[in-house]
């Protein structure tokens, strides 16, 4: 039988299925009657024909000159670029291409030291599947701790770190070390005069270390409250509600100063601490309102009291510097004549007294 094999191919020689030998382009004849069949395959990418174990194919020289064998070790990965390009992900044990047209290579990286080097680049790291690494992202006022199989191997500050996963179980935390503001909002309170209040409290803290952190507290969030509530609850209740009202800064400071006794506690530092409002019930607003109204009602008596007396203190003053000088009062008379006049349209006067005198006359 005829076989005509093109310049971009290879032929596979079989006599009675086992592998002969390997032939390039031209042109053959092989007897089907002794046996002889031949596979013919495209000489581009991978060998598809490994039906024939690669051991037994590379006892042949032109099989083992066209082609090139990769085999990966266990814990490594790697990496295939063709003609200088990476192209994807390689994670089998072994790949066989043919190397005639393209030029097929694979960059072996191993996966043993759980940190990702900078040889791994952003564009390998983006090809590799997710189950392969774990990947932290360390931002701006954020502290990271990684761990292998849950033992604490290292404090990570700002930026992007990456972690093999074959040799250790990798795991990690972020923890955000820049201040928060923990509210208490609507707080129920019994004063010491038996009155419910309710009242909003405001705290700003931040982790003090991280590691002692993580070691230490579960739920930050909810022991704070917690305590917080305690806190407010305990010097609040030895105050009269006026005492609450007059004193709100002096309360705040001693709420500020036990919550400080506490931070330990917590692996934290409280930097503020303050109440922010007072809710009174319905009732004792209304009763707050009326004693309001009724003190600035008195208040505005007694000033208009204050301004009666002071304006007849000074129409008194008036009259004996008037009594006492005659030109002054007459000054004076003349000024309310004035005044007359403005709001007088016509006046008629004759010839048998003066101006003035008709004038006062008509006053």
């Amino acid at each position: 039988m005829k076989y005509m094999i093109k310049d971009n191919q290879a032929g596979f020689v079989l006599k009675n299925g086992v592998f002969q030998k390997m032939i390039t382009s031209g042109t053959y004849y092989f007897s089907k009657l002794f046996g002889y069949h031949v596979e013919i395959e495209e000489m581009t990418g991978e060998v598809d024909y490994l039906d024939v174990p690669y051991q037994v194919l590379s006892r042949d020289s032109t099989f083992l000159n066209a082609t090139i064998h990769i085999e990966i070790p266990d814990g490594s990965i790697g990496f295939l670029y063709v003609n200088g390009k990476l192209t994807s992900f390689a994670n089998r044990k072994e790949y066989t291409f043919w190397n005639q047209f393209d030029k097929y290579q694979i960059k072996v990286v191993s996966m043993e030291e759980p940190v990702i080097g900078s040889q791994v680049s952003k564009q390998m790291i983006s090809l590799v599947p997710k189950s392969y690494y774990t990947e932290m992202a360390v931002g701006e006022g954020e502290i990271g701790l990684v761990y292998y199989d849950h033992v604490l191997q290292n404090q990570l500050s700002k930026g992007i770190y990456r972690f093999w996963n074959f040799s250790h179980n990798i795991t990690g935390k972020i923890f955000d070390m820049k201040q928060k503001e923990l509210d208490i909002v609507g707080q129920e309170i019994l004063t010491k005069d038996k009155i419910g209040i309710r009242m909003n409290v405001a705290c700003m803290y931040k982790i003090r270390d991280a590691v002692e952190f993580a070691s230490t507290i579960s739920d930050l969030k909810g022991q704070l409250y917690s305590a917080a509530q305690l806190v407010i609850r305990e010097i609040v209740g030895n105050y009269k509600l006026d005492e609450i009202l007059e004193g709100k800064e002096h309360i705040s400071k001693e709420i500020f100063a036990a919550l400080k006794e506490r931070e330990t506690m917590f692996c934290i530092n409280f930097l503020t601490a303050g109440i922010k409002d007072i809710i009174l019930p319905g009732e004792i607003k209304a009763i707050m309102n009326s004693v309001l109204v009724a003190e600035k009602t008195a208040q505005a008596n007694v000033i208009s009291r204050r301004e009666e007396v002071a304006s007849t203190r000074s129409l008194l003053n008036t009259a004996k510097l008037m009594d006492e000088n005659k030109t002054l009062y007459k000054l004076k008379e003349l000024e309310y004549l004035e005044r007359i006049c403005d709001r007088v349209g016509e006046i008629s006067v004759n010839g048998n007294a003066g101006l003035l005198e008709q004038l006062g006359k008509i006053m």
